[in-house]
């Protein structure tokens, strides 16, 4: 998970300060959208919704685009729309798998900016099922390091159901059942612990390793899919060396 995670990590960390802060805004209003929609617009009696307004929060999503994404997902403000959840499978170049998790309001929109995001960056599309059984859905959270040590954490969460704690570099990462996750991120809470996100995950359970042009080739693919309106993320089997990470970097 190693190469992915810290890929996932640094990413991140552009995709708040580039160009693209207005789409990563938008994704996290529609997931807050969706889940005071499912489970209310409390957020203490709906941790989805406590997590996505957190992560909104670490990412710089003003306060007020917050309440009014909670209050037209709890149809107490008008213009919600009604978003559904849909999954595409495909393989990537050098026969990475890819799980495609999209959140639309328009299915034949969503289908055809996968489908063309695929085709024209080395990929191709797969039936249900032939990709999905590469991976487990599970907790993640996302912890900054700071003064933080590996077993500080561990301590944290060991009791809640967490079954790993990952050095990504400047993170922690966090893995449990996904049916722990809240377990987890409140035993983080309680050790007055600070985290970046908390959300069920794909994870793979076997990986492709890339060398410097394999990564070059999936990370395009993965750019032009999320770069999708409807695409909330993209999951993917692959692993990349910290020596093949810096030549990308660079």
């Amino acid at each position: 998970m190693s190469g992915h995670s810290k890929w996932a990590t640094t990413k991140h960390k552009k995709a708040v300060i580039d160009a693209k802060r207005g789409k990563l805004f938008a994704k996290l209003i529609k997931n807050i959208e969706v889940a005071a929609r499912t489970g209310g617009a409390d957020p203490d009696g709906n941790p989805t919704l406590f997590d996505a307004i957190q992560k909104a929060k670490k990412s710089s999503v003003p306060n007020k685009n917050i309440d009014s994404a909670v209050k037209r997902g709890a149809g107490l403000e008008a213009g919600g729309a009604d978003y559904e959840t849909i999954m595409y499978e495909g393989y990537g170049p050098n026969g990475v798998a890819v799980l495609i998790e999209c959140l639309t309001d328009n299915r034949n929109r969503a289908a055809s900016d996968v489908r063309v995001a695929m085709t024209r960056n080395g990929g191709s599309m797969a039936d249900p099922g032939s990709v999905s059984y590469l991976f487990n859905r599970k907790g993640v959270v996302i912890v900054p390091k700071g003064e933080l040590t590996e077993d500080d954490v561990l301590g944290a969460v060991l009791d809640a159901g967490a079954e790993e704690v990952n050095d990504l570099g400047e993170t922690f990462e966090v893995i449990s059942e996904a049916t722990d996750l809240v377990a987890v991120r409140t035993a983080l809470q309680e050790a007055g612990i600070d985290y970046d996100s908390a959300d069920a995950n794909f994870v793979p359970t076997m990986q492709v390793e890339l060398d410097e042009e394999g990564a070059r080739k999936i990370f395009k693919l993965i750019d032009a899919l999320e770069d999708s309106d409807d695409v909330q993320n993209v999951f993917a089997n692959f692993d990349v060396s910290d020596d093949v990470m810096e030549k990308v970097d660079a």
